[in-house]
C-alpha cells in the first residue's frame, strides 16, 4: 500500500481512484410539509478522484444518473423524475467538478466545485471528512471519506411546490446533499 504522511494524516500517494459504488452512498433530505424530513439516494452514479502529489490540488468529477433516485415512494420517486423536478428525460445527469480544495485543517477539507443540475450550473461547497486510507483483503488501495453541502434546489430550476392550507409549503427549498463513501485506486 502506498500510504504516505502529510501534515498529520495517513494519505494515500498521488493517483486515481474511482467511487466504489458497492461502498458509497448519494443521499440528500429534504423538508416535507414543514414538519418532517424526507431522505432518499441515488443508486446510480461515477465518480474519479485524483489525489495529487500536493493533496491540496487534488480534483474530483463525478456523474449521478438522475433517474436513479429513491425516496421509497414510487409515486414520489415518479414525480421527481418528471419535468416537476429533475425533467430525465432532458436532463438525465447531474454532475460535480471540483475546482479547488479552498481550505483543510486536519482530516476536514472544504471543496469546492460547479454543481451542474437541468443544466443550471452553480458553485458548490462541500465540507469533507477523510476517513482514512487502507488495503482492503484483495489487495485493492482505497480511502474513506463523508462529504455534505447544502443547495437551495430553486436556483436550479427545481421551482415546483404547492401552498399548504395551514401555511407554507410542501416541498422545502434547502436540500442537504450527504455522501459517505470508498474511492478504489485505479490501475
Amino acid at each position: 500500500m502506498s500510504i504516505r504522511e502529510w501534515e498529520g494524516l495517513k494519505i494515500p500517494a498521488a493517483g486515481e481512484f474511482a467511487l466504489d459504488v458497492a461502498h458509497t452512498r448519494v443521499g440528500f433530505v429534504v423538508k416535507h410539509m414543514m414538519v418532517s424530513k424526507v431522505r432518499g439516494h441515488f443508486g446510480e452514479f461515477e465518480g474519479k478522484i485524483v489525489i495529487a502529489e500536493n493533496p491540496l490540488e487534488s480534483s474530483v468529477e463525478a456523474v449521478i444518473k438522475a433517474a436513479s433516485i429513491e425516496t421509497g415512494a414510487p409515486d414520489r420517486d415518479a414525480h421527481l423524475r418528471s419535468n416537476d423536478f429533475l425533467g430525465i428525460d432532458q436532463f438525465p445527469n447531474i454532475t460535480f467538478r471540483s475546482t479547488r480544495v479552498a481550505a483543510h485543517r486536519g482530516d476536514e477539507f472544504t471543496l469546492v466545485g460547479d454543481l451542474t443540475i437541468r443544466d443550471v450550473t452553480h458553485e458548490a461547497t462541500l465540507k469533507v471528512e477523510f476517513g482514512g486510507a487502507a488495503t482492503n483483503p484483495w489487495g485493492q488501495e482505497l480511502f474513506g471519506f463523508s462529504a455534505e453541502t447544502e443547495i437551495d434546489r430553486e436556483a436550479f430550476g427545481l421551482t415546483w411546490n404547492q401552498a399548504l392550507e395551514t401555511g407554507g409549503v410542501l416541498v422545502g427549498k434547502k436540500v442537504k446533499i450527504e455522501l459517505e463513501g470508498e474511492a478504489v485506486r485505479q490501475g
